[in-house]
This record gives structure tokens, C-alpha cells and sequence, in this order.
């Protein structure tokens, strides 16, 4: 029987086959639940509009949406993140030491599939980006192996892409 029908779950109109292992799949750290995930909002200061345009639609490929005189919204893998225009672009509080190399904070990115990360490790470097971490396998061959590469948009915000070797791993320990 699954956990939850210890707390009493019956008085809710749930069945003990509601609560059965053909009604709720059996989880355990290498798998995730079905679920829909939502898009984020991430909003983040830049000094400069035209240079946070030119570096996410251009460098990192982000399609525009809305924009006003001082921000701007991309489409960031299917997330929303706005480019507000502020006096004091980034607030680096530093790095904490990740399997060897500096990890700047704070940072955002996004998970993609192992294909998407090295084409984008391909084309960011034939481009010449400047990166904090070179695209690079951390945790090579235990749990949470992952690919992953470190750079600062123009106004100083660090961002991360990351893929995970095995995906149901993202959060195992």
C-alpha cells in the first residue's frame, strides 16, 4: 500500500485502490514524477539594454517578447527572463569551490539534454565567449555527472548550462 493512505487520506473520498500501486507509481531516486512543469520568471539587472539584447537573442539565441524602455523579456528555453535596466547591474557575492573550480553567486541557467548542451558548447565557443568555467564533464562517472559551462552576460550576471548524464539524477545526492 502507498504511504500516503497511512494519513488518513479516505476521508478525502480517496479508495484504498486510489491509493494502490496501479493508481500511484512507485518512485524511488532514479525516477521523476509525471508532471507538467510550468515556465519560470526570472528577472535580473543589466546596465545596458541594447547590449542585454545583443548578447541573449544574439550570442545565446533567446527569441525577444515584450519590451518597454527599460526591460526587456526573452524566451530563455521556453522561460521567461527580463532584462530590467538598473544602476548597479550585478551583485557578485563571490564563488564557493564545486569539484575544483570557482562556482560563481550567485548564477541561473537552465537543464538542457546532453545533444542540446554540447551543440551550444560548440557554437559558444566558436564564438569566442569568455568563459568563467570552459564547458566541461564535472563529477565524471558518479552520481550527478554532468556537463556543464560557466560565463557572465555583459552586465556581469553569471549563468550556467548544464546536462545531466543521466537525467533522474538531477537530484539524487
Amino acid at each position: 500500500m502507498f504511504a500516503l493512505s497511512r494519513f488518513g487520506l479516505s476521508r478525502f473520498g480517496l479508495s484504498r485502490f486510489a491509493l494502490s500501486r496501479f493508481a500511484l507509481p512507485r518512485l524511488n531516486a532514479y525516477t521523476f514524477p509525471i508532471m507538467t512543469l510550468r515556465p519560470f520568471h526570472l528577472a535580473f539587472p543589466v546596465d545596458d539594454l541594447a547590449a542585454a539584447r545583443s548578447f541573449y537573442c544574439g550570442v545565446l539565441g533567446c527569441s525577444e517578447g515584450r519590451s518597454a524602455s527599460k526591460w526587456i523579456d526573452f524566451n530563455f528555453h521556453g522561460h521567461q527572463i527580463t532584462a530590467h535596466l538598473a544602476e548597479q547591474a550585478s551583485q557578485d557575492a563571490g564563488a564557493n569551490a564545486v569539484d575544483s573550480k570557482s562556482v560563481p553567486i550567485p548564477h541561473f541557467g537552465i537543464v538542457l539534454t546532453m545533444a542540446e548542451w554540447e551543440e551550444t558548447a560548440k557554437r559558444l565557443k566558436a564564438q569566442e565567449l569568455d568563459f568563467i568555467i570552459e564547458p566541461t564533464v564535472r563529477f565524471k562517472g558518479r552520481p550527478g555527472e554532468q556537463a556543464t559551462m560557466f560565463f557572465r552576460d555583459p552586465a556581469g550576471n553569471a549563468l550556467e548550462l548544464k546536462a545531466m548524464a543521466n537525467d533522474g539524477q538531477l537530484f539524487q545526492s
